[in-house]
């Protein structure tokens, strides 16, 4: 239910904003009555925040710790990661323009994996500039005429923002011969060598979204430790299978333990060849 109220009161102070700057004529009572209930909804959740800060200086914490642990007990964990995960993809575009890597370390095999949604994310790139420009031509009133100008222009920021990330953030082979399997600033999964018993190329194509789980068989939970597919472009070329089930954690926090994990390299043979390599001979692949 939580969860549900942070998301629908930003929401609804956005869209009550928005009508008011177009010219819309609101009743009064309705007016109040949302104001009243941002009101409240900042009131309750900056009382949350003070009485966790307060109940975590008193267990003798410092005041930066005490203040994250105030906003981790007032904001769920999805819009924190959303929040956290948006910072990133700025972040992302930075250093895409700068032609820099992230999380490559010296010795490190970067495998990129962008390549089956390139086209489809440029092709979107394209139908909200278009989309910009049309905007900027039909609609006459100049305050909904900026508006609209400005969520174009975050989407297509957000695009970019996007593919920049995934571009900066490939899936890496260690030098000890360990594997960080990432999506963007999304997903990201470290594999120890340890942990790694084979790996192999293994071309499927699964329908769904981006991060799929199928539990082993009576393990609704998870905790067993299943199949995690990392599908990119409705695809997947590679196959680790692991000596544990090992935790990974979805977008928007939920988590699971996996012990098979199939993910999309767009160059499957180069990163399976890297990878056996970089492990240590006593491990089998």
């Amino acid at each position: 239910m939580k969860r549900v109220v942070w998301f629908a009161v930003p929401v609804c102070e956005i869209v009550l904003i928005v009508c008011l700057l177009a010219g819309v004529s609101l009743p009064t009572p309705l007016l109040l009555g949302v104001e009243a209930l941002v009101l409240a909804f900042v009131v309750t959740e900056a009382l949350v925040v003070r009485r966790s800060y307060m109940s975590a200086r008193r267990s003798g914490a410092g005041r930066r710790e005490a203040l994250a642990e105030g906003v981790r007990t007032a904001v769920p964990a999805p819009v924190r990661r959303l929040a956290v995960q948006e910072v990133r993809s700025w972040g992302s575009l930075a250093r895409w323009a700068a032609r820099r890597t992230h999380g490559v370390d010296a010795g490190g095999h970067p495998a990129p994996y962008t390549g089956p949604q390139t086209a489809m994310l440029y092709g979107l790139l394209f139908v909200a500039l278009v989309e910009t420009v049309a905007m900027a031509v039909l609609i006459p009133w100049p305050l909904v005429h900026l508006i609209v100008l400005v969520l174009d222009v975050y989407t297509v920021l957000m695009v970019l923002a996007l593919h920049a990330g995934c571009v900066t953030r490939p899936h890496v082979v260690g030098a000890d011969g360990s594997l960080r399997v990432r999506y963007g600033t999304l997903f990201d999964l470290r594999i120890p060598a340890s942990g790694i018993a084979s790996v192999r190329v293994d071309r499927r194509f699964p329908d769904g979204g981006l991060v799929q789980y199928t539990p082993v068989e009576g393990d609704e939970s998870g905790d067993g430790g299943g199949v995690l597919d990392l599908v990119v472009g409705s695809q997947t070329t590679v196959r680790v299978e692991l000596t544990a089930p090992v935790p990974f954690v979805r977008p928007l926090g939920a988590t699971g333990r996996a012990r098979v994990v199939r993910f999309h390299a767009d160059r499957p043979e180069e990163l399976v060849k890297a990878l056996r390599e970089a492990l240590p001979p006593d491990v089998r692949v």
